[in-house]
């Protein structure tokens, strides 16, 4: 394409959105840099009144839905064509980064902003949403607002009752109903999604590359492991009299990490939490409470993987004097973007002149939640020494520009192809 007519190629408003992306780093910032954010908290419902009331400064719709969902729509949108989905999430793990999730929000209301001011229609209708407890960092139900949109369920069967009305209470300061959660289904047909987001892993940034176009978001599966021993005295209990928890829980984690790294299971293993009864020093271990998970773009791997981890677990019923317990909390399966969609997105960034490359997610997004509803496709840019969820996530101020102007470009192409041929 020449200079000429990539100047004319429509662009955001780079100065805005950065602005924005300033504005948002404020709520649940830490002396540290990092961010706290929780789903259905106090930080997380003041990041999300603040996107809405600068929504609707000017001029747009901003509702919440029954699972916490922030939605913003053009005034005049019409109810009766599909949807073109633009979106990510506000929330964040503890002491996380500025820009997962929040960068694809702010890039997406700023498209929406930039396709009204240059009067831009099709057969699909742009609508934001910032989908609610993505993370799952204060209350473990993870896509807990895409999961609502598409008709599903975050919350597992067995949740207490302690439990769902602790959530119920923090969901209804959010302006949600966690008895209506079936409403929070999307209306209309999805047209497409699109979700343009920090990479999280160094690819791109390895490559010199300014934009990635994921072409599979991997599978994710979620275990809670309970080990139970026998409380005792550390100084007066003999080695040989002991069922100690915590010592069965350094072998468990073993089992999860060689897994992945030694056995090639699966692409990557994870014990993430552990929590120790009574945490004394002078105490034997009484019960440790784990959780882990494992994630590969085979969703047979996946399978397998747990498969195995299961197997060996088991064999710690019999050989150590503690008790295991096993419950999987979820399965997500890997997903692939659509071919049309993606194919687009191609074009959308060779129109900017932008190189690019195709890649695959290691992290969870909303977009595999939506894909059972929707054809979808997914934007990268760089991180900064490929981190993420931690308060050194960083990426380049052109990048966060050139993820936005290609997904305008994008959104677009979209909203000019009536139908998606996948």
């Amino acid at each position: 394409m020449t200079a000429a007519l990539t100047k004319n190629v429509a662009r955001v408003n780079a100065e805005r959105l950065l602005a924005t992306m300033a504005e948002m780093s404020r709520f649940g910032a830490q002396p540290n840099g990092g961010i706290t954010r929780p789903g259905f908290s106090e930080p997380e419902r003041k990041a999300r009144d603040h996107l809405a009331r600068r929504a609707t400064e000017q001029g747009f719709l901003s509702t919440v839905d029954a699972a916490g969902n922030l939605i913003i729509r053009r005034p005049g949108a019409d109810p009766t064509k599909p949807t073109l989905m633009l979106g990510s999430h506000l929330d964040s793990v503890t002491n996380g980064g500025q820009f997962d999730g929040t960068y694809g929000v702010v890039a997406a209301l700023e498209v929406l902003r930039q396709l009204t001011a240059e009067g831009r229609t099709g057969w699909l209708e742009p609508v934001v949403v910032a989908f609610s407890n993505e993370e799952g960092a204060k209350f473990p139900y993870p896509f807990f607002g895409s999961r609502a949109v598409v008709g599903q369920s975050a919350l597992p069967s067995n949740v207490t009752h302690g439990a769902r009305e602790e959530l119920a209470i923090e969901l209804r300061l959010s302006g949600g109903d966690i008895d209506r959660q079936e409403s929070a289904r999307w209306p209309t047909p999805i047209g497409a999604y699109l979700e343009v987001h920090i990479e999280q892993g160094p690819t791109l940034e390895r490559a010199g590359v300014p934009i990635g176009v994921v072409d599979t978001i991997n599978g994710r599966t979620i275990v809670e492991i309970e080990i139970r021993g026998r409380q005792a005295h550390a100084g007066t209990t003999p080695m040989n009299q002991r069922a100690d928890a915590l010592a069965t829980a350094a072998r468990v984690i073993l089992v999860i990490e060689r897994a992945a790294r030694e056995q090639r299971l699966c692409s990557v293993s994870t014990v993430g939490n552990a929590s120790v009864t009574p945490g004394e020093a002078n105490v034997v271990a009484g019960e440790v409470h784990l959780t882990a998970e494992i994630r590969d773009s085979n969703r047979g791997r996946l399978r397998r993987a747990e498969a195995a981890i299961r197997a060996e677990l088991d064999t710690f019923r019999v050989s150590e004097a503690t008790l295991v317990h096993i419950d999987v909390t979820m399965r997500t399966d890997p997903v692939a973007a659509d071919a049309t969609v993606s194919s687009v997105i191609r074009e959308a960034a060779s129109s900017l002149e932008l190189e690019h490359l195709v890649l695959s997610s290691g992290a969870g997004h909303d977009a595999q939640i939506i894909a059972a509803e929707a054809p979808i496709g997914m934007i990268f840019v760089p991180s900064r020494g490929g981190v993420s969820h931690a308060p050194e996530e960083y990426t380049d101020d052109e990048d966060l520009v050139h993820g936005a102007n290609v997904l305008l470009q994008s959104a677009i192409l979209l909203m000019e192809q009536e139908g998606l041929q996948g």
